[in-house]
């Protein structure tokens, strides 16, 4: 019988593993230089950390795994932010450390939605989050980390997308429009959509299926119903990435699709004609209120989230070097009945810091070479019986060919001394 990976999911295979090191080391160095710190949450929490009260996503109203073990019931983490916020709550971080606090995390998602082209069920979120303070800087400082990111990446064909959802009181102000607006074209709507006209009728312009109609071009405008403050809050966030050289654009449609967001909103998107539905590279917002709704302080945090497969997608296609695995320093050969011997100078020669391998299978000399030859090897030990008896091993350098017999107690130092270290 044969299996397979299940639908919506992959492997990823050793050759393919240098593509993610590469890309998961940019954002470490990255994220280090912000002072952000990793968290790593479970994979899966109570159902009710992530399906919130009223809550119209089609994250939590679709795709979500969700499964019961006795009275309780677990869902799949489909995204890295609840976790983090009910971390932060329930280890009490705010009372512990200096705010904001500043965290990433990269791990596995799980979404059941209709796999395509940079779109699993499970699938790798690097993610952050800044908790505990509320200014348009710190907006600005978060956009600006993930575009580097982006950037040391190699991509360049990309923009900024941006809007404000406002404060509270602007949003009550605009849903209220919204569904004004909405009321005589309920017929002319897809079901998800007269679900959200009641839930949260911003969430009908970010429509999938109803985009073209009339009404939603014709719906109202967001900044129309901003008061002072938001609207100042947004000016100054747009000045700051004036200030990083960032270039934006502001979208007045674009809400997101997480129901918590507040203030400020962003995408980044790609601009490579290729890139299709699945143009968006990393997203996120601002959100009030959801620190306090796990239990903990009012308290307001920002962040984002990138898909890496989509990242590393991107980067391949415009050409970044994302390097290759590291060859073999030294790879032991063994002639007769050594082979504890050749295992022991493997080990030895790995604790003096080298990349080694050694043949521990019975195999021909000629097919011992091929091996080496294989690793890319920079020098190779040859330890035979006679050699054991001597205490001497062979040493051959593959750049040039050169070879010598050193004692066991020289192989280390004279590695050393051809490779410079």
């Amino acid at each position: 019988m044969s299996y397979q990976t299940p639908r919506g999911t992959y492997d990823i295979l050793p050759d393919e593993m240098v593509k993610w090191h590469d890309v998961e080391q940019v954002i470490r160095t990255i994220t280090e230089k912000y002072r952000y710190r990793e968290i790593r949450t479970p994979y899966f929490e109570e159902t009710k950390v992530f399906k919130r009260e009223n809550d119209s996503s089609d994250m939590v109203n679709k795709e979500m795994y969700t499964f019961e073990m006795g009275r309780e019931s677990y869902t799949l983490r489909p995204e890295g932010t609840a976790g983090v916020i009910r971390a932060f709550d329930q280890h009490k971080l705010y009372g512990s450390m200096e705010m904001p606090g500043k965290f990433y995390y990269i791990g596995a998602m799980f979404r059941h939605e209709r796999p395509q082209k940079g779109r699993q069920r499970q699938f790798t979120q690097f993610g952050i989050e800044n908790i505990g303070a509320k200014t348009p800087e710190i907006d600005a400082e978060c956009i600006a980390l993930g575009y580097d990111i982006v950037k040391a990446m190699g991509i360049s064909s990309v923009k900024v997308c941006i809007n404000t959802l406002g404060d509270d009181e602007s949003r009550a102000a605009y849903r209220e429009a919204l569904k004004k607006h909405f009321a005589p074209h309920l017929d002319e709507l897809c079901s998800d959509c007269r679900r959200r006209y009641e839930q949260n009728p911003l969430r009908i312009l970010d429509c999938k299926v109803d985009h073209d109609q009339e009404c939603l071009q014709t719906a109202p405008v967001l900044s129309d119903y901003l008061n002072e403050e938001s609207r100042a809050y947004f000016d100054q966030v747009l000045k700051c990435l004036d200030a990083l050289n960032i270039p934006y654009e502001i979208d007045p449609k674009l809400v997101r699709g997480l129901d918590y967001y507040t203030h400020t909103v962003f995408e980044v998107v790609s601009t490579r004609p290729d890139s299709g539905a699945q143009a968006t590279i990393f997203a996120g917002g601002r959100y009030d209120h959801f620190v306090s709704y796990y239990g903990g302080p009012d308290m307001s945090g920002i962040g984002f989230a990138i898909g890496l497969e989509r990242l590393i997608s991107l980067a391949y296609e415009e050409g970044h070097d994302f390097g290759s695995e590291p060859v073999t320093d030294v790879y032991v050969i063994g002639l007769g009945n050594v082979g504890s011997a050749v295992l022991k100078t493997v080990q030895e020669i790995r604790h003096a810091g080298f990349i080694a391998e050694g043949n521990l299978v019975p195999r021909s000399l000629k097919a011992q070479f091929k091996s080496a030859d294989r690793s890319q090897a920079k020098f190779i030990v040859i330890i035979g019986e006679d050699e054991l008896k001597n205490g001497t091993v062979n040493i051959k350098r593959s750049a040039d060919k050169v070879q010598i017999t050193a004692g066991f107690d020289e192989l280390i130092g004279k590695i050393r001394e051809w490779e410079g270290k």
